[in-house]
């Protein structure tokens, strides 16, 4: 599992770096359960599909999304507005897809459009019943945390 889940940490802490201009920390992934639901404001979903089939998704707090946004737009936002959501959007999307370069050696994998779910406490319906989530934890800035989760099952046997 892990050969899967890494090449996501990387890339979500390149992502950041390069983009958000911010040094993420990684913290201990865990096995998530598929009905919890969690304090997040707004995640942004990025479905797989091909050798493998899954989901990639990224959770945070409203204040959180709001001042990557700013530092992404130089703009400032006050809530979960358009821009805010479309970044945050376009920040799964990068991660998914240069994660799915890193996984090319195990599956050849099919990324859809980033689906948005905003409010308080939601939760996320995972596509099926046999992939385990593996969420990892990152701190950003000095106290802000948000998840990626990871739900990934081989198609083909792998």
């Amino acid at each position: 599992m892990e050969r899967y889940i890494q090449p996501f940490v990387d890339v979500c802490v390149s992502v950041f770096k390069d983009f958000v201009g911010v040094d993420l920390g990684a913290e201990r992934p865990h096995f998530a359960e598929k009905e919890a639901v969690y304090d997040w404001d707004i995640s942004a979903v990025i479905g797989l599909t091909g050798e493998a089939r899954g989901a990639v998704v990224i959770s945070m707090k409203k204040e959180l999304a709001v001042k990557i946004t700013g530092l992404l737009t130089g703009s400032e936002h006050k809530d979960l507005d358009d821009e805010v959501v479309d970044a945050i959007g376009e920040i799964v999307n990068i991660i998914a897809g240069n994660a799915k370069k890193g996984l090319e050696e195990s599956f050849r994998l099919v990324i859809s459009l980033p689906t948005i779910v905003q409010g308080k406490e939601h939760a996320i319906k995972w596509p099926n019943n046999q992939a385990r989530i593996i969420c990892i934890p990152f701190k950003a800035f000095e106290n802000s945390t948000f998840i990626l989760s990871v739900a990934i099952e081989s198609v083909k046997g792998a």
